[in-house]
């Protein structure tokens, strides 16, 4: 059975080797409350702190931009460990393992209707005398009220200290624990990285697939140089490009695709937004599955291969394009543009992505160009007569033609130059079966940049 935040609490308590302080600045010191609920508060907690005031804050942990951000976390980590370490290592340092939890938060104030969010981490020894390691979370409050933010936040504060000592080593069971006693209704979890001594080893973009995969969030954002960040932070006021595909392999048609995408996308843009937009590239979960679960290698490969080609990955769980629409939408109030094929644009007419919506079809176009959503068409070419079809002489299906035509008439749906068609050739399936055959006119049609993940993968 699941334990509860109180029995979480108190187990902790009662470790004589787990020792540490607290400092919380936003919502109330929610988590260090839990502890203080439970008995033997004085054999875990060294201190507490709240420094709500901005002057007595920034004298204890500096100045800052932006009070609720990851460097505010790291500063008050940094600062509250240090001095853990300084004023207690000597006396105590052979038999405990210290640590400092902290977080930075904006919950819900009066009369506020804002985005409610915060970071959370830990410093923390694995075992006693050790360097720290430290683990950050970006966290979303989903709750109405300010009481039930607060309790939310305090329940996932010490299912983070609690997965800190009991869960290592095993990142489904820590990532599943973080909302032990909440709900995704509640709380979302975006971001989660491990850092410093004790996770040398850790690739952070598996926490990144992990929070996907076990519902945590919808997706998670990966830069080129691999870092995982926070999606809304990224891509705040910025415009979006974003190619959905499995990437399996990535070919030189995805490039194109992504490069005349794009000009099309930039003559929607103004100016001062052209310099600004962010290529996206979006892999499902759906095309990760394997048997009963993911397939974290193929995963990684198929990141690192996108990384060598410099853009940012994008892992999500939004199989319908007006979910996905509705993440980025929530990130960014720039425009956004999808870039998809003749192919997956017959695909949005199909009933079974809005079956689930009580106004069918009508109620998944609405929500996809909600927000002034445009999708950026490619070309296919018909292999057996030779037809290159595009948006102006797609064919939708009969209900749908005069729904299509008001979507072109309105720009909500544009179409792509091919430019050198040759590309339309061969699919990523096709490339992948000369791939699984040893034949080595597959490098022809993958980027060179990619091509020694490719090569590596093969090999197995």
């Amino acid at each position: 059975m699941t334990p509860s935040t109180y029995d979480k609490a108190l187990e902790l308590n009662l470790d004589p080797a787990v020792y540490g302080t607290f400092a919380e600045i936003g919502a109330g010191q929610e988590t260090a409350n839990w502890f203080f609920r439970a008995s033997g508060t004085a054999g875990l907690m060294a201190k507490t702190i709240s420094a709500y005031d901005m002057t007595m804050s920034d004298a204890i942990y500096g100045r800052a931009n932006r009070y609720v951000s990851e460097s505010r976390l790291v500063a008050m980590l940094d600062h509250e460990y240090g001095i853990l370490i300084e004023r207690l290592g000597p006396k105590r340092g052979a038999e405990t393992t210290f640590f400092s939890f902290c977080n930075t938060v904006r919950a819900r104030g009066y009369k506020d209707s804002g985005e409610c969010h915060g970071w959370i981490g830990i410093r923390y020894q694995l075992k006693p005398g050790d360097p720290p390691s430290d683990i950050i979370a970006h966290v979303r409050l989903l709750d109405d009220s300010t009481m039930k933010q607060m309790e939310a936040l305090g329940a996932i504060g010490v299912n983070l200290i609690h997965a800190a000592f009991r869960q290592k080593g095993h990142l489904r069971n820590f990532v599943e624990s973080l909302l032990d006693n909440l709900s995704t209704d509640r709380v979302e979890v975006d971001l989660l990285k491990f850092s410093g001594h004790g996770y040398g080893f850790v690739d952070n973009r598996l926490c990144a697939l992990q929070l996907v995969e076990s519902g945590l969030t919808e997706a998670a954002m990966i830069l080129p140089s691999g870092e995982v960040v926070q999606p809304a932070e990224a891509l705040y006021k910025r415009p979006v490009i974003l190619l959905r595909g499995s990437f399996n392999p990535v070919t030189n048609l995805h490039m194109a695709m992504l490069d005349h995408a794009g000009e099309a996308f930039e003559t929607l843009l103004d100016d001062a937004a052209r310099s600004r937009e962010v290529e996206l590239c979006e892999i499902s979960v759906h095309n990760l599955l394997r048997g009963d679960g993911m397939d974290p290698v193929d995963f990684i490969d198929r990141a690192d291969a996108l990384q060598a080609l410099g853009k940012t990955v994008l892992v999500s769980s939004c199989a319908e394009f007006h979910r996905i629409a509705a993440f980025l939408n929530r990130c960014t109030r720039e425009p956004i543009g999808i870039v998809l094929s003749i192919g997956l644009l017959n695909e949005l007419f199909k009933p079974k992505w809005s079956e689930n919506l009580a106004g069918g079809l009508l109620e998944s176009f609405g929500r996809l160009f909600k927000d002034g959503v445009t999708l950026l068409v490619f070309p296919w070419k018909n292999r057996k007569s030779g037809e290159l079809v595009t948006v102006e002489n797609f064919h939708a299906p009969a209900d749908s033609a005069k729904l299509y035509e008001y979507f072109l008439e309105t720009r909500r749906i544009l179409g792509v130059e091919p430019g050198d068609e040759s590309l339309l050739a061969l699919t990523g399936r096709d490339v992948q079966q000369l791939i699984n055959a040893g034949d080595a006119t597959w490098r022809d049609h993958v980027p060179q940049a990619a091509q020694p993940v490719i090569e590596r993968h093969a090999r197995g």
